[in-house]
């Protein structure tokens, strides 16, 4: 068959859409590579904001209630929001998501940093790049955006730390009778949240004088199983301990695991840091004493409503720092509608 004959106008023509075809093709191959899930929201106003959510670690209940926090408010204010994180707490596996989404051109980074110094490198990057950058949950620096020594990112979305591990530190105490032995049981050092909340269970030790000791601390990598295995030991080493606290989802599995297979459910109490489902049936079962709740779905609703505002240059509606709080849920009150609408979401 003979090659059909153009001219030089349907040349031009037929290279503008080969153009505009690749670089649509570009875009959608970016995403895919980034791994992560969009939801177009086409709500009031018709927005053409591109806002990005990178979570800490995907499939983590605390994150899937974050994102459903965040996709609500997007659909409310009809902006798209894509969503990504890595498969493990890692700034290593965090940065070429950010990486990936400033190449992307998208208008704002709402962020949960999975280490306080790694992640300012990635992310002064994306706001050298006129990305909108807001961290949620954890933070970078100090957390101090506006005398710390770092203020690029426009807000810190998330619980007041030290505040949450006094108060899991103090009902800790309260259950093992105001004295005995208590041990921690950590993540990643480095994290900004659950470095803080060791902080404060360690002010409330202090306040006892003496009365409450604690015997250790152990960094679990977040592994549930890695946590069940460090507690075992501690159970073995310590046999008279009177109290854990879990200063997240996985080292709060990992003890209360580590306790009924040591047959010891009511014995050793546990304070748990964040409200999975199966912190819920352990509360319900005696195995762990008090579930502390942070509100994920408000740190990512709040995170999406700043980033529109902040590309809508409405800054005087931004707050610098936003603590969101807390739900303390113990047996008492876990049948409440305020306890069971804080408990994480699984999907």
């Amino acid at each position: 068959m003979r090659m059909r004959d153009f001219t030089a106008e349907q040349y031009r023509l037929s290279r503008r859409a080969f153009l505009s075809a690749s670089l649509a093709a570009a875009g959608g191959l970016m995403l895919a590579a980034c791994g992560g899930s969009a939801a177009t929201s086409g709500g009031a106003g018709g927005s053409s904001y591109t806002l990005a959510l990178i979570v800490g670690v995907k499939g983590d209940p605390f994150y899937i209630t974050m994102q459903k926090g965040a996709e609500a408010k997007a659909r409310e204010l009809g902006v798209t929001l894509l969503v990504d994180g890595p498969s493990q707490w890692s700034a290593t596996l965090q940065t070429p998501i950010v990486n990936a989404y400033v190449a992307r051109k998208v208008d704002a980074i709402i962020i949960a940093p999975c280490d306080k110094q790694a992640m300012i490198a990635p992310l002064q990057q994306a706001s050298n790049a006129g990305i909108k950058v807001i961290t949620v949950d954890t933070y970078i620096g100090d957390g101090d955006y506006v005398h710390g020594p770092v203020t690029f990112p426009l807000s810190y979305i998330g619980s007041d730390n030290v505040q949450g591990g006094k108060i899991a530190g103090e009902a800790l105490i309260k259950a093992i009778g105001g004295h005995g032995k208590v041990y921690i049981q950590n993540t990643v050092p480095g994290t900004s949240t659950t470095d803080q909340r060791e902080q404060g269970c360690k002010e409330a030790i202090d306040a006892t004088h003496g009365a409450v000791t604690l015997v250790g601390v152990d960094f679990n990598g977040d592994s549930a199983a890695k946590a069940a295995e460090q507690t075992t030991a501690i159970l073995q080493r310590v046999p008279d301990l009177a109290g854990i606290f879990g200063t997240n989802i996985y080292g709060s599995e990992g003890a209360a695991q580590a306790v009924k297979n040591a047959h010891k459910q009511g014995q050793v109490k546990i304070a748990n840091f964040d409200a999975p489902e199966q912190a819920i049936v352990d509360l319900k079962n005696n195995v762990v004493d008090i579930v502390i709740a942070q509100k994920p779905a408000d740190m990512g609703s709040i995170g999406v409503q700043y980033a529109v505002d902040a590309l809508k240059g409405n800054m005087g509606a931004i707050q610098k720092r936003v603590p969101t709080g807390y739900v303390i849920i113990t047996r008492d009150n876990v049948d409440t509608p305020e306890a069971q609408a804080a408990i994480y979401k699984s999907s």
